[in-house]
């Protein structure tokens, strides 16, 4: 049956097949990890977040095995009523203690936990404060909240502080990414906590993309800023370096209570598998107990950034797991994924409305899983690439 929506939802599907932003699954077989197995193919994997190379880690595995085993796969009801389980209470309290924070409190996922954030802690009288890169999750949060939304540029210091000077709002808080998804840089942690302490604003830190990563130990950009403040709402996901899925947010405590009793992505949700909540407390434990697992990714970044130079195309300096190559158009982007794809190596495209028009890239993602002949087979593959397209 035709009707005026589904006409309209096929017109936009074809433009954006005809504008090359037409999105497709690819299906792998196995777990994950450098290598993929995709259509009965073997490819040397740069698309995970896997950063630790912890997702089939056999201890994880073995934790999350001993979870089923204790608690069963379905939680079957949300955390206040009967879903809250003895092992996602402990995974709380280690993950709180790892990150130097006096509580946490888990979410399904990274999303929830943003949503859940802002919208409890804010409302129509309040304003929240973006940079504009940052994550969906925190830009569809601030809309919900229904506070006024000020995005200023990116990292763009001087323009958050104009915001915050003139506003009127009776509670403020500063939401960004901690490291960047698309271009993997750092935000200014000490600066805007400076700024968040002299106009009584809290910080909503996104830290997806460095716990587990940054900081001497992995606790993340606290760790790596060496910064503490009771005007931090820190919130990290699970399902990146830690290998697991979920995510949790930490801070004070009165915050945390107050988002256990409020947070509609908490309260109105079946708890996850306590069996995950298992996972993640071994998770905390590699984490602690393996740092060459950092130190080895570290080096990694660092020979890809020292050895990878290209002539056409743009290596964004990132010091981080995330290394963005920009192309410019969408068809250059798909052109040079396809190229490594035909090569046996998996790099995804990354096209607007992720990133701004005009800068589409490929994301490299590096893991403590690559080896450095698998981070030199992908530069020559680039170098190549440039020759030919």
């Amino acid at each position: 049956m035709t009707t005026p929506m589904m006409a309209a939802l096929s017109a936009e599907l074809e433009q954006r097949e005809r504008q090359g932003l037409l999105r497709n699954r690819r299906m792998i077989d196995g777990a994950q990890g450098a290598r993929v197995t995709l259509e009965g193919r073997e490819y040397l994997s740069f698309c995970s977040n896997d950063y630790l190379g912890l997702a089939s880690h056999d201890s994880l595995k073995a934790a999350f095995c001993e979870g089923v085993s204790q608690a069963g796969v379905g939680t079957g009801a949300s955390h206040l009523l009967t879903g809250h389980h003895r092992l996602h209470h402990e995974a709380e309290m280690a993950l709180a203690d790892f990150v130097k924070l006096p509580r946490a409190l888990l979410f399904s996922c990274g999303y929830m936990a943003n949503l859940g954030v802002l919208s409890s802690l804010l409302g129509r009288n309040d304003a929240v404060f973006s940079d504009r890169l940052d994550h969906a999750s925190l830009n569809d949060a601030a809309i919900l909240s229904r506070a006024k939304l000020h995005r200023f540029g990116h990292n763009d210091l001087t323009a958050l502080e104009g915001f915050l000077t003139k506003s009127t709002a009776k509670n403020k808080i500063v939401a960004v990414d901690a490291v960047y998804s698309m271009d993997g840089d750092i935000a200014p942690l000490p600066e805007l906590l400076q700024l968040c302490d002299l106009h009584d604003a809290y910080l909503l830190l996104d830290d997806a993309h460095g716990f587990g990563v940054m900081g001497a130990n992995g606790r993340g950009i606290l760790e790596h800023f060496a910064k503490a403040s009771s005007r931090i709402i820190y919130m990290a996901t699970l399902g990146k370096s830690f290998g697991v899925a979920g995510a949790f947010v930490a801070g004070d405590p009165l915050i945390i209570e107050y988002l256990m009793q409020t947070a509609r992505t908490y309260i109105y949700t079946t708890a996850s598998p306590a069996a995950l909540a298992s996972a993640v407390i071994e998770a905390i434990q590699l984490v602690r107990n393996e740092p060459q697992r950092r130190t080895h990714l570290f080096h990694l970044i660092e020979t890809f950034q020292k050895e990878c130079r290209l002539k056409e195309w743009r290596l964004s300096p990132s010091r981080t797991a995330i290394q963005p190559i920009v192309v410019g158009s969408n068809e250059k982007a798909l052109s040079l994924s396809e190229y490594l794809l035909s090569s046996g190596i998996l790099v995804p495209a990354i096209r607007p409305p992720t990133v701004p028009q005009g800068s589409s890239r490929l994301r490299v993602s590096i893991s403590a899983s690559h080896s450095l002949d698998d981070i030199h087979r992908l530069i020559s593959a680039l170098k190549q690439a440039e020759k030919l397209l």
